[in-house]
């Protein structure tokens, strides 16, 4: 008897195969040995049948016909990869095949995946499931010695499925009944349109900005210099004229230190990488949008070997890896090991390591692998220089440095001055170089109350207030992961600080997706919202366009991913799914009756998909997985006009 062993993707069956041993003989989608099977998915074989597959009266877009609120939505396998699920079904039947094993990646979309595959195989054979954090074959040797049975992560398949199913509901109703209602093709979602809101309200205030000139008045005392202020600290004075009383008020006068203060202050290293804060990060030094960061990150894990699991939201790592990332330091390649040379041995630091903030996954680190780094193409290099250096900043000293403010009196008026200067570069060694941080201003002389100054030099400077900075990929991604903490009711605040719009592995894939159906364009490293997008948001009712809505979703969800038991899990899946489906309701209710009238632009009056034009869309949604989208772009398989989480 064998086991058989499902991947994801062909190049991960390869890898455990490796690691297994002595499985090479090559068939047609799988390997194989005298005790094991290996063979592979290529994404999503199997998804949620379209509206027309559940029930042929749904081919006519009609309001009448909605919502579509079927009691149970069939699977279906596509026909783009029919031939490699046949492989997997037959091989998952086999009367050789004695258990299975699930490797599809450790998270709620890689078992779906798997699951899916599995129901539509028919199967019912016993399965064990393969989680690791990084694609070594130390790490699969680990995990495969680990295993758990599948029954261990039936709250994280019921968590999937009701995302899975959730994001069908809320997409198939909220899409037609709003294309129905405009005579327009739109896609409305449970996170895109909250996320597409973001952009919305930060051009419109961009849009309704009006600068408005200020003036501020500086006097130079020689050794230092200093900014007036008022009573509340303000540095803004609102006319020329006051400004230029000021000035020749204080020229040529004398000014009494009222006030001296000088601290040490400490800065402790950044937490370590999630992946929100790596695309952030990314698209601040060097411009990537988020789906490339996370595509590159997807590499180094997946085909160099050489981080952990990138699709991770947690920045902590678990106790008991102390020894591993001592190995991993004393690892990295040449161009780092003078920095690690420099850290003490490793020790316990809850800023670093601590359980209880450990999710499905650490936070992304180097392997304990001698990657080649020359063999990285200049982008990957980048990603990777990103994330060993944070590894090693982690893991030094504070840095160190002295902070003063001085007020200054010159006849009546206050001036301030404050500045800081380093005394231990500690952890910011890693980064000599970058741009000039805040806490570096210019040493500023230690002076005491009572000390004088005459003032050599005063000036006034006009200047403008600024809008509100167009949304990057790095804002954005902080606005949607902060989207619970927007709400007003503290008390829903407080219950959502941990939730956000989606996940941080589907997040990139929103913003490629609102861009891709036209509601967003890029102009260099910046993002706007388009008319049409604009339009949306405006004809889209609050429920749909805010925070709360996904909020509480994404919250449930996560719930339920580590529900232990079964009846609780059952009943969660009830009230959960019962919810979206009141909600569908009251999307089609409001399409039909309040929705505001208004034309969308550019929009033929036909708006239904053409069958050429449906084809091309699930066949772009089907194609050959390549390994950097099974859980950012959860989409694969499903029509143009659903949701995207």
């Amino acid at each position: 008897m064998k086991t058989l062993v499902v991947a994801e993707k062909p190049s991960v069956g390869r890898d455990i195969a490796r690691v297994l041993g002595g499985v090479k003989a090559t068939g047609n989608g799988f390997l194989a040995s005298d005790t094991h099977v290996v063979t592979w998915a290529v994404g999503h074989l199997v998804g949620l049948c379209e509206p027309d597959e559940v029930d042929e009266k749904y081919k006519k877009w009609r309001m009448d016909l909605l919502p579509m609120l079927p009691e149970n939505i069939p699977l279906k396998v596509f026909k783009q990869t029919q031939t490699q699920f046949n492989v997997v079904k037959k091989l998952m039947n086999d009367k050789e095949i004695s258990e299975i094993i699930c490797a599809t990646d450790s998270g709620r979309e890689g078992e779906l995946i798997f699951r899916y595959i599995y129901s539509c195989a028919g199967c019912n054979k016993p399965v064990k499931r393969l989680w690791v954090s990084s694609m070594t074959d130390a790490a699969i040797k680990a995990g495969l010695d680990s295993m758990k049975p599948s029954e261990a992560y039936d709250s994280l398949y019921l968590s999937a499925k009701c995302r899975s199913e959730a994001d069908w509901l809320v997409g198939m109703n909220a899409s037609r009944a709003f294309s129905l209602k405009y005579d327009a093709h739109l896609s409305v979602g449970r996170v895109q349109t909250p996320t597409l809101a973001i952009l919305v309200r930060r051009d419109q205030e961009i849009d309704a900005f009006v600068p408005e000139e200020y003036y501020e008045v500086s006097a130079d005392f020689g050794d230092y210099k200093g900014t007036w202020i008022d009573a509340n600290q303000k540095t803004h004075i609102s006319t020329k004229e006051k400004a230029d009383e000021i000035r020749k008020k204080i020229a040529g006068k004398t000014g009494k230190v009222v006030e001296s203060a000088r601290d040490e202050k400490r800065k402790p290293p950044e937490k370590l990488y999630d992946l929100t804060t790596l695309q952030r990060e990314a698209n601040r030094k060097f411009g990537f949008s988020a789906d490339k960061t996370l595509k590159l990150a997807q590499s180094l894990y997946e085909t160099r070997k050489m981080i952990t699991y990138p699709r991770t939201d947690s920045s902590y790592l678990p106790d008991d890896m102390i020894p591993k990332v001592q190995k991993t330091l004393n690892l990295l390649p040449e161009p780092y090991q003078a920095f690690v040379k420099a850290i003490a041995p490793v020790k316990t630091a809850k800023r670093i390591y601590d359980n209880s903030k450990v999710t499905d996954h650490h936070a992304i680190i180097p392997t304990d692998r001698r990657g080649e780094i020359n063999a990285l193409s200049e982008d990957e290099r980048k990603i990777f220089d990103l994330i060993a250096r944070k590894l090693i900043a982690a893991h030094y000293p504070d840095y160190i440095y002295s902070s003063t403010k001085i007020i200054t009196d010159v006849e009546g008026e206050k001036f301030k001055t404050q500045g800081n200067m380093p005394i231990s570069e500690g952890w910011r060694a890693l980064y000599r170089g970058e741009e000039k941080k805040k806490e570096d201003e210019g040493e500023i002389p230690l002076l005491a109350p009572g000390d004088e100054r005459a003032v050599k030099k005063a000036g006034v400077k006009q200047q403008k207030t600024k809008p509100p900075s167009p949304h990057t990929d790095d804002t954005l991604l902080k606005a949607m992961e902060d989207a619970g903490k927007t709400i007003e009711d503290e008390f829903l605040r407080e219950k959502m600080k941990d939730s956000g719009l989606g996940t941080p592995a589907t997040r990139a894939a929103t913003i490629t997706r609102l861009i891709d159906v036209g509601y967003a364009q890029r102009k260099g490293k910046q993002i706007f919202s388009t008319e049409k997008g604009r339009l949306l948001v405006k004809a889209a009712p609050e429920e749909m366009t805010s925070a709360l809505t996904t909020g509480k979703w994404e919250r449930a969800l996560s719930k339920m991913a580590h529900i232990s038991d079964k009846d609780e899990m059952e009943r969660k899946e009830k009230r959960f799914m019962e919810s979206i489906q009141r909600f569908c309701i009251y999307l089609v209710d409001y399409a039909k009756t309040k929705a505001p009238y208004q034309r969308f632009p550019d929009e033929k009056k036909s708006f239904a998909p053409k069958k050429a034009q449906v084809k091309k869309t699930q066949t772009e949604a089907k194609t050959k997985h390549d390994g950097t989208d099974a859980q950012a772009n959860p989409r694969n398989g499903v029509p143009d006009e659903s949701v995207f989480f």
